[in-house]
């Protein structure tokens, strides 16, 4: 079988420009313009028009797009976004493949259709503000100089971890509040109401859009997760730059969540976890759903640090297939190529191409491809990890690897299928590949 080709649709894109400056915005990195940034996007949705962010640090709370509307940076235009209770209100959502709560993400899509992202400038989610740092991760000056600078240090047997707020600290300590666990979801917002900043959002948040293109901004610093298109068909990203730094938890580049038609080609990436990353929602919920990440092309890419160049899962349980990754170099990752997943996820992932692909200075190995994955996080009297339920088995079959290249490496390869289940993992092909290593 070979890979199905398919097309990717662009945004249609008419109208006029509307310059923010005409709202009132003021560029003194200071002043808040999200109520410009919403009237500049009203009157653009009108017409499919284009919002214009002209040169200059503008400062704002959450932009949320809408159909028809074309987001325009120049070149040395800043988005910096601000951070507050009042206007990052928490919300349900699915994050990590679950219905969670997290607070309103910086730029924020659903149901929309015709948008972009574009031009030469920067998005800054402002996400040191959010995100707690691990001390393992610094060097003894780098901890000694943030802890100084304010926050709470929580003390864990694995590493003291650095958080930027008292009421992070606080929900922390009380624990993370699930919608499915309380009596409704008032309920659950109320209960996690105080703590809405331990709720860190992804940085770009696109649910259920059609037709959207990101293309050229450089995207940097995210609370969570940069890019999250979730349910999207029709998606083009190119040209971009995504930076966080290596310490930046769940700091994921590109995450890929149950979207149909994918174009992702030219990216840049630095990341705090995941860099290219396809999903398609956990275990038994998501299974309700049935919405694979499908028809996806990834080229000419390249991913500096992070934990994973090129990711599937390990939320794969509406499955992940008909993908092609060529052409793309990763760089001081922990691994090149990671396909991840574990007992109750179900799903399957088949018919995968990774063509071309070049690995330099890899910490852990090239390809790793389990079932096991964070196995020694989940409790021996978990329902579903001893489950008997077939519809719980994940399944990796008909993945492709040719020329794959890594120098400096540990162990080339790994294959591991969930323990009594050897069948999980089958037809996975390796052809003229060279991954030097340092291990059998």
């Amino acid at each position: 079988m070979m890979f199905r080709e398919f097309e990717v649709a662009l945004p249609a894109r008419s109208g006029r420009d509307f310059d923010i400056r005409d709202y009132g915005a003021i560029p003194d990195g200071q002043t808040s313009n999200t109520a410009a940034f919403a009237a500049a996007i009203r009157d653009a949705g009108t017409e499919g028009g284009r919002v214009l962010v002209p040169n200059g640090i503008w400062r704002t709370g959450p932009v949320r797009l809408i159909s028809g509307v074309e987001l325009h940076l120049a070149d040395n235009a800043l988005i910096l976004f601000s951070k507050s209770p009042e206007e990052y209100p928490l919300m349900v959502t699915d994050y990590e493949g679950i219905r969670r709560i997290r607070a309103v993400s910086p730029i924020l899509a659903e149901d929309a259709e015709d948008i972009a992202i574009t031009g030469g400038g920067t998005i800054d989610g402002s996400g040191h503000l959010w995100r707690p740092v691990k001390q393992f991760k610094l060097t003894g000056r780098q901890w000694a100089a943030l802890t100084a600078s304010g926050g709470v240090v929580i003390h864990q047997a694995e590493s003291d971890i650095w958080v930027p707020t008292r009421t992070i600290y606080d929900g922390h300590q009380a624990g993370e509040v699930y919608p499915d666990a309380c009596a409704s979801e008032e309920a659950a917002l109320r209960k996690a109401a105080p703590y809405y900043d331990y709720y860190r959002p992804v940085m770009v948040s696109l649910r259920h859009c059609r037709r959207v293109l990101v293309e050229g901004v450089r995207i940097q610093n995210s609370p969570a997760w940069c890019v999250h298109p979730y349910f999207c068909e029709d998606l083009t990203l190119r040209h971009l730059t995504i930076f966080n730094p290596y310490h930046a938890q769940n700091g994921d580049g590109i995450d890929v969540d149950s979207c149909n038609r994918v174009h992702i080609h030219h990216c840049d990436l630095q990341t705090g976890d995941d860099g290219i990353c396809l999903k398609s929602g956990k275990d038994r919920e998501a299974r309700k759903l049935l919405q694979p990440c499908e028809n996806v092309l990834v080229h000419d890419c390249r991913v500096g640090h992070s934990h994973g160049g090129f990711v599937i899962g390990s939320e794969m349980s509406r499955g992940v297939r008909n993908v092609l990754v060529r052409d793309c170099t990763f760089i001081d990752a922990d691994v090149g190529l990671r396909f991840k997943s574990a007992m109750g996820r179900g799903g399957v992932v088949e018919d995968i191409w990774l063509t071309d692909i070049q690995m330099v200075d890899i910490r852990e190995q090239p390809v790793i491809l389990t079932m096991h994955y964070m196995l020694n996080q989940m409790g021996t009297d978990d329902p579903v990890k001893q489950s008997e339920d077939p519809a719980d088995i994940p399944f990796f079959r008909r993945i492709h690897f040719t020329r794959c290249r890594c120098t400096g490496a540990g162990r080339p390869v790994t294959i591991d299928p969930l323990a009594g289940h050897p069948e999980t993992i089958r037809d996975i092909f390796f052809d003229a590949c060279d991954l030097d290593n340092q291990e059998g």
